[in-house]
């Protein structure tokens, strides 16, 4: 009877999803830490822009702040393309290190 039992507990639980492959592709991890810079940086730059309020040629409004927020998404990739805040070199060692491949 404990056989049965431990056979359908056993039937019952969900498989594990299995843990992703580690890449030994460094372009990948690079390019993944740059986009978190990205957000981060527009995140930041985003606040900022929130409290400019906008002058009367432009007519501010609705479409003005959806321009602006790609606007900001603009200005964070061109400052991470520059090198950004150096958030991704560190983002790319801990990706590297949490797949454990070493970078030469």
């Amino acid at each position: 009877m404990d056989a049965n039992i431990s056979s359908a507990m056993s039937m019952a639980q969900p498989a594990l999803p299995t843990a992703p492959r580690p890449t030994a592709d460094i372009s990948k991890a690079s390019k993944a830490a740059k986009d978190y810079e990205s957000v981060f940086i527009a995140q930041f730059l985003g606040s900022m822009f929130s409290g400019i309020k906008s002058d009367g040629i432009t007519g501010g409004g609705q479409g003005e702040e959806m321009f602006r927020s790609m606007m900001v998404d603009q200005y964070a990739k061109g400052l991470t393309a520059r090198g950004g805040f150096g958030l991704a070199d560190k983002m790319q060692a801990e990706l590297l290190k949490h797949q454990q491949v070493t970078v030469q």
